[in-house]
């Protein structure tokens, strides 16, 4: 079981809270804090990743499965996307030039860069 004490400061106001995880690993204090740090970073990164170029926060799809459905196959287009690498440019500039060209498209879809 690892504890994490986050401690956050905006402005004049704090705020502590306590988060809990169950980990088969086991170390010192420093190297679970490590652990948990890249985990949400990585996690955090993403989320970023999908709410700016797929406007995932906007989406209003709430019926049924929908919602898990669209977020399926919004991380496989992210991946494929992001396994390009004829173009030098973000996930959304990629995102709009499959929209545009659909030999780009094609391209992405059969991962032949």
């Amino acid at each position: 079981m690892v504890r994490v004490q986050a401690q956050q400061q905006r402005g004049d106001k704090i705020t502590i809270e306590e988060r809990y995880y169950i980990s088969s690993l086991s170390g010192t204090a420093e190297k679970m804090l490590q652990i948990v740090r890249g985990h949400w970073s990585i996690e955090n990164s993403l989320h970023w990743v999908l709410d700016i170029a797929f406007r995932e926060d906007d989406c209003r799809i709430r019926k049924g499965h929908g919602a898990q459905n669209f977020a399926v196959l919004r991380h496989l287009a992210l991946n494929l996307l992001t396994q390009d690498t004829s173009t030098k440019c973000g996930i959304k500039a990629k995102r709009k030039k499959a929209g545009w060209d659909e030999d780009f498209l094609l391209s992405i879809l059969t991962n032949s860069t």
